[in-house]
């Protein structure tokens, strides 16, 4: 399977420096001008990363081509307290704290029925990179560093004036490393030992499907529809001791419902609710307390992070101020996916930030192309645990805080 993907290195290179952590491990929107509403775009395509939303956008963006870049700045720390075995403290993972996110976008028409495009983005991530050893893990610093690029070859279909579909194939490419989590690599926690920490990055590849659907209600209504399949991936070889089912880290399935509505010819609203399933994933699923039952690390029933599934709403607005410039503004708000009895193993993926507030804005150039803006902060959400470390490790509990700023800037036009 390596083979059939032997391009997808090269172009994950550009994630080299990526981090994600907004609805869940996924991004909150994609396509900067998306990122700018609060990342809607199930019935609201704007630019050729519209198949990362909904592949059926591409079926309504006409011959195009967008790039961009985001900088992602996320703020984590841990904190444990009240712990028998002296290893109280505040940790904080802001060693590395700016990312950098590439998209790219293109679209060509092919008839007035079928468009064909492609839609390059980084679909999610996590990173933590803590400033000390974490007593609980290992005697190294500690942290984790996971990556996900999705390229979407993408085919649309418009079966009238009304109904529009779009089909794309999600070529994925995945990166992780792990490191200070050495107090589990050995036979007592781990089923492969030499296979859980400090193996530097390993790769894994996959495939999967998003099928997508936008209807015209009328001239000012449009609605969408939405199903990503879950993301089959290779495994972890250097972490068969650490992901459940011997190094499996698949991506989640996902699915989404959105509505737009044009109230002016300058002013257009849109809705999105979007469910992603991290529980189905097992090595994002399954909780800690399966090591402690006897399960071991790398099992098919070995722990995980112990993620609830996610529900994402996602409101945002455009305003055409005029020809040449365009307003945008948007909120996002995610359910909790991590459990207040289970922050200790999430000190590694500390994915708690909820709320999400956005501004953007496109300036149309003298040559009619475009260049897009996008600012995003997450406000600081803290969960703290509730018996989260077990009497072994002393007891008491692991609180984690996060806050995170992004900057998207794009490049698109018409051809």
């Amino acid at each position: 399977m390596k083979n059939k993907y032997q391009l997808l290195p090269l172009a994950a290179l550009l994630l080299s420096t990526q981090a994600l952590a907004t609805d869940g491990y996924f991004s909150h929107g994609y396509g900067v001008k998306s990122q700018g509403m609060g990342g809607v775009g199930i019935a609201l395509p704007q630019d050729a990363l519209a198949a990362a939303t909904n592949p059926a956008g591409m079926g309504l963006i006409g011959d195009r081509i967008d790039f961009g870049v985001t900088w992602f700045r996320p703020i984590r720390e841990a904190e444990i307290e009240d712990n028998g075995a002296g290893m109280n403290g505040t940790y904080k993972a802001n060693e590395s704290k700016n990312f950098f996110i590439p998209e790219f976008g293109y679209n060509k028409v092919i008839n007035d029925k079928l468009s064909l495009g492609v839609s390059v983005y980084g679909n999610g991530g996590m990173n933590t990179d803590y400033n000390r050893p974490i007593p609980l893990f290992g005697n190294t610093k500690a942290g984790i560093d996971m990556a996900q690029l999705f390229i979407a070859p993408t085919l649309a279909w418009k079966i009238n004036e009304t109904h529009t579909v779009g089909v794309s194939v999600n070529l994925a490419y995945q990166r992780f490393e792990a490191k200070g989590l050495q107090n589990f690599d050995n036979g007592n926690y781990s089923s492969s030992v030499g296979n859980v920490t400090n193996n530097g990055h390993d790769n894994s590849y996959g495939a999967g499907l998003h099928l997508g659907w936008i209807g015209k209600v009328n001239d000012a209504v449009s609605v969408g529809a939405t199903y990503q399949t879950k993301t089959y991936m290779t495994k972890f070889d250097k972490y068969k001791g650490l992901f459940a089912e011997q190094g499996d880290f698949d991506v989640p399935e996902q699915y989404g419902l959105g509505i737009a509505i044009k109230t002016s010819p300058k002013l257009t609203l849109a809705a999105d609710v979007q469910r992603i399933n991290y529980g189905d994933v097992d090595s994002v699923g399954n909780s800690i307390n399966n090591l402690f039952a006897g399960n071991l690390l790398g099992t098919n029933n070995g722990a995980g992070f112990a993620w609830r599934d996610v529900t994402a709403y996602k409101l945002g607005a455009s305003y055409a101020w005029d020809e040449t410039l365009t307003l945008r503004a948007g909120y996002n708000h995610s359910s909790q996916p991590i459990r207040k009895s289970e922050t200790m193993f999430n000190i590694l993926a500390p994915g708690v930030v909820q709320d999400h507030l956005t501004l953007g804005a496109t300036w149309v150039l003298p040559n009619k192309s475009e260049l897009s803006f996008a600012y995003m902060h997450a406000f600081e959400k803290k969960v703290n645990g509730s018996g989260s470390i077990p009497d072994g490790y002393g007891g008491g509990d692991a609180n984690l805080k996060m806050y995170e700023d992004s900057l998207g800037i794009a490049y698109g036009w018409n051809i």
